[in-house]
């Protein structure tokens, strides 16, 4: 195992919601989810960002010492470093230093388990390692090429380099375009179907596999470590109305998320965009929960769901109730009691309050619906096709030849069937 340290920086002027404390806390974790061992950690104030090693003279003076008595391999820096800060300390330190967006690179490049899971790693792994390529290297004047006297001066080595790794950004950025209009058309069939569906998103380890796997009897893999999600896992379930939902379990969040995974990730979290219903599951035994849902809605933000926390087909979920104490548990029953309708707490472990969780997402789909049913002969299937793309259909019986649907539409798709469809209806 890798002896590794853990220096989590605090820039004086530094309006990050999460705690210092919090914020060394995770990146250990984010260093154990990759196997280092964590010899060292401490939050160091920092003044002033020297351009060169980021860190003060002080401080590299003062973590010399440490590094040697404890045969250090390899120092995570818990924030960005130019390319240049990351290059200088590792030459005074004589060891591997990594930033946060490495590190995070690094476990999903590990998590990863379906092709397009290690295809959008390895475009944010490239992403990344060609903004490393200015001015990082010590031969930039090497030439490679040009023959004779007429071959010219040929093509600097990070030139060389640079075209490498873009030439291998095309490449994958087509393979993922390929994957992306397969999902694209998965989401069209089940819209043809149709079965609303449900998005599980928030910070990472707030327990959303734990949540998927109550809600749908199933076992996904869970574990009390971050990023143990990372390709979207969906399954079908029934509400307690009849209606069939595809529910979807996607990667987790973080603070200061790497632009490159939320760009490299975009397809994946597509299905977020595409959801009738967004469930956005909070660990409310975190002292840093509210910091941590206001960094899952700026992904979501950037994402495009603009004040999705406003919207209709929203639903924040309190989870991990059952790790709250008793007078814990009274002050949220008590805050609960003004709560918004889209809120509600639960245990994925316990099973508690699951059940109105279900209500709740029937809810917010047929909440506003009219109930409709249909008599249609098994062969009409343009009238089939009808009755699907304008109305949710929660249960099909067939008899004699002829397909009894109950269905539920808004007002506006209830009265364009009936108009279409007179002789169909079933009163």
């Amino acid at each position: 195992m890798t002896n590794a340290i853990v220096i989590c920086p605090v820039v004086a002027d530094d309006k990050k919601s999460i705690s210092p404390e919090s914020r060394l806390n995770e990146a250990v974790w984010l260093s154990l989810a990759i196997d280092l061992n964590i010899v060292y950690s401490e939050i160091v104030r920092v003044k002033e960002i020297k351009p060169a090693t980021y860190f003060s003279k002080g401080f590299i003076e003062k973590i010399l010492p440490v590094l040697q008595s404890n045969d250090v391999f390899l120092m995570v820096v818990d924030t960005a470093l130019t390319p240049i800060q990351q290059r200088n300390l590792e030459k005074v330190l004589k060891l591997k230093v990594i930033d946060r967006t490495a590190l995070i690179l690094e476990i999903f490049g590990e998590r990863a388990q379906t092709s397009e899971g290690k295809l959008q790693v390895e475009l944010a792994h490239l992403t990344y390692q060609r903004s490393r390529l200015v001015r990082s290297w010590t031969h930039l004047e090497r030439q490679r090429g040009g023959a004779g006297f007429l071959g010219g001066p040929g093509e600097k080595q990070i030139e060389l380099d640079k075209r490498l790794i873009d030439d291998k950004i095309i490449k994958i950025k087509k393979e993922l375009e390929k994957v992306k209009n397969t999902r694209s058309l998965q989401r069209g069939n089940r819209k043809k179907v149709p079965y609303p569906i449900v998005a599980l998103v928030g910070y990472t380890n707030a327990g959303k596999s734990s949540l998927f796997n109550r809600l749908t009897k199933d076992d996904v893999m869970v574990a009390n470590m971050l990023f143990a999600t990372l390709d979207p896992t969906l399954r079908k379930i029934k509400l307690p109305s009849g209606m069939e939902i595809i529910l979807s379990d996607t990667v987790g969040f973080i603070s200061d998320l790497p632009h490159e995974l939320v760009m490299a990730f975009r397809s994946t979290l597509e299905e977020v965009l595409e959801a009738d219903v967004v469930v956005h599951v909070r660990d409310i035994s975190n002292i840093d929960t509210d910091a941590q849902r206001k960094d899952v809605l700026e992904v979501l933000h950037h994402l495009s769901l603009k004040d999705i926390e406003h919207e209709k087909n929203y639903i924040e979920v309190l989870n991990k109730t059952d790790l709250l104490s008793a007078d814990e548990k009274s002050i949220l029953q008590k805050k609960l009691l003004h709560k918004p309708d889209n809120m509600l707490s639960v245990s994925a472990l316990t099973g508690d309050g699951c059940d109105a969780l279900l209500s709740l997402i029937d809810q917010k789909l047929t909440g506003d619906f009219e109930k409709v049913l249909f008599d249609v002969p098994v062969q009409d299937g343009k009238a089939l096709s009808l009755i699907y793309q304008n109305a949710k259909v929660l249960k099909t019986i067939e008899q004699d030849g002829v397909l009894t649907l109950v269905s539920k539409a808004d007002a506006k798709h209830a009265q364009k069937l009936k108009a279409l469809l007179p002789n169909y209806i079933k009163h």
